[in-house]
Parts: C-alpha cells; sequence; structure tokens
C-alpha cells in the first residue's frame, strides 16, 4: 500500500533508527551498510526527506527509485547524490536485497569548514535520480576503498582529529565523483550531443515562436523541464560539451534575435525589450552592452 506521507528524518540517528540498525558512532556523519539493513516487504514504499546530504551506492538493487512521478531501474555500480530537503521514494523489488552502502553527512558537520561552501558548487547534488554517475569497476574500487578509510575513521576512537581527517576523506571522494561525472559526459558524448541538438532546436524554435514575449524571458528550469532533465545536469552537461553555461546560450540565442530587430525593423529599444520579454529596457541595454561592447542604439546606428 502506497505511504502518500513522507518520513521527515531530521538526524543521523533518526535515519538508524528508522532503518532499525544500530545507533551511529558519530551523530553527524555515517556510513550505513545496506547489508545491516532488515529487509522490508516487497509493496513497501517510502517517500523520505532527508535534512542532510546522502550520497549511495547501490548494486543488484532488484527495485525502482521514484524521482517525482517517474520511476528508474537500476544497476551495478550506480551513485546517487541527493542535497538536504530532497524528496524521494523507493520501492523494494520481490527478491535480492540491495547491496551497497550510503553516506550521511548532516551540513552541521561540515560547518565552518571550506566544504560546507564547495558542497553546494556539486551540481550533481541537484541531478534526477536517472542522471546517475555509472561507474566502471575500476572507478567503484577506488569509491569503495575512500568509504572504507572514510568508516574506519568514523568508527574509530574520535580524537581531535578526527573531523579533519573525515572532511578531508568526504573532499576526495567528491573531488573523485565529479571527475567521474565529468568523464561520464565524455564517454557518453553521443547522448550529450542528441540532447545538446534537442537543447538548440527547443531555443531556436523559443525566439521563433509568437509567445515569448508575453512568456518573458527563457529560464533554465523552462529547457531542463522541456528535455526532461533536471536544470543543474544540463548546465553541466552544456559546460562540458561546449565550454559555455546554460544561461550563456540562453543569452547568446537572446542577443542574436536582439539583433535581428535592431537591425530590420523600426522598433525603439524599449519596444524590442519588452517583446524580448524584459521588464525593463534598462536590464536589456546592459545585458546587451555587456555581450557586445556597444549600446542596442549604437548597434543600429552602425548600420547606417
Amino acid at each position: 500500500m502506497k505511504n502518500s506521507t513522507p518520513y521527515f528524518l531530521n538526524s543521523v540517528s533518526e535515519l538508524h533508527t528508522f532503518l532499525k540498525i544500530k545507533r551511529p558512532t558519530h551523530p553527524l556523519v555515517s556510513v550505513v551498510n545496506f547489508d545491516d539493513i532488515p529487509f522490508k516487504s516487497p509493496n513497501d514504499i517510502k517517500t523520505i526527506v532527508y535534512n542532510f546530504y546522502t550520497i549511495y551506492l547501490k548494486k543488484n538493487f532488484d527495485g525502482k527509485i521514484k524521482y517525482g512521478q517517474q520511476y528508474y531501474d537500476f544497476d551495478n555500480g550506480i551513485m546517487t547524490f541527493f542535497a538536504p530537503k530532497q524528496m524521494f521514494s523507493v520501492e523494494a523489488g520481490s527478491s535480492a536485497k540491495v547491496e551497497g552502502w550510503m553516506l550521511v553527512i548532516h551540513p552541521d558537520f561540515i560547518q565552518n569548514y571550506p566544504l560546507a561552501k564547495r558542497i553546494k558548487e556539486y551540481g550533481f547534488f541537484s541531478y534526477a535520480t536517472n542522471e546517475a554517475l555509472h561507474l566502471s569497476d575500476k572507478e567503484e574500487n577506488i569509491i569503495s576503498e575512500l568509504v572504507q578509510n572514510l568508516q574506519h575513521e568514523i568508527e574509530a576512537m574520535i580524537d581531535n582529529y578526527t573531523q579533519d581527517v573525515v572532511i578531508s576523506h568526504i573532499d576526495l571522494l567528491l573531488n573523485y565523483c565529479n571527475r567521474f561525472y565529468n568523464r561520464q559526459f565524455i564517454t557518453r558524448k553521443k547522448v550529450s550531443n542528441d540532447l545538446f541538438l534537442k537543447f538548440e532546436n527547443t531555443l531556436t524554435a523559443y525566439y521563433q515562436s509568437d509567445d515569448f514575449s508575453v512568456l518573458g524571458l527563457p529560464t533554465v528550469q523552462y529547457f531542463a523541464e522541456k528535455l526532461f532533465v533536471s536544470p543543474h545536469y544540463l548546465n553541466d552537461m552544456l559546460k562540458n560539451l561546449t565550454g559555455q553555461t546554460t544561461q550563456q546560450h540562453i543569452q547568446n540565442q537572446l542577443i542574436e534575435k536582439a539583433k535581428e530587430l535592431l537591425s530590420t525593423t523600426n522598433l525603439s529599444v524599449s519596444e524590442i525589450a519588452y517583446q524580448l520579454g524584459f521588464e525593463y529596457p534598462q536590464s536589456f541595454s546592459k545585458l546587451f552592452k555587456n555581450k557586445t561592447h556597444l549600446t542596442p542604439l549604437a548597434f543600429r546606428q552602425s548600420f547606417n
């Protein structure tokens, strides 16, 4: 039976209690081996909200992850990442238990460390589940060894150096994950190129339509939804493929449309700004000058 009420877990201790495993050695960080979690009934569906960072590595998972309204199958060597307050649900399968581990990090644990700011810059914490990291055997061995060392440090006697050492391990782990994600963009270049082409076509169609003056300036979220990917994934994919972010691509296309209107119509700069979806003409003029080093009027006069 579906459970529509999400489980809000605010602490690492609450997670351990929820999973029916022994209390964590450290109250703010823990590595949980899936072998230690009691098997749940086949029809059990849990919608969960963690108030901490969670990193999963799943193997042989006979089940599905639901992100939003869509289900995704998982296979060997899959890593997924969740930032605090993200909601997801897990539907258990009917046979073998999932293998792997999960690393949970409460934000308080990394507070006052550079990692507290840097962890928010890793886009993969906001990727959708179908955009998971698929590890090679070699990569999985590297990650697993790091986590084993991390777990050893957490479970060892806590001293004045424990937090520094554990955070160093987490930092290194995330750097490797970032590296492997960039590898994935390269090894799946055809998929990335197909997505890029769809993005370009969708962007062009947006500016060729008669609706964009009503819809307003296009957003990264708009195109991510059209392409059925998360905004962070789209941004990271485009940056890896082209060197430019999604926002830069949007702005470049917008400037090209502005140049067309400035050079082929008698519309005023304000009228063009409103037609392009800007609320204030000054914002349009500022962006145009930043991109072209000319004001809209100076650009128009260059054709006379």
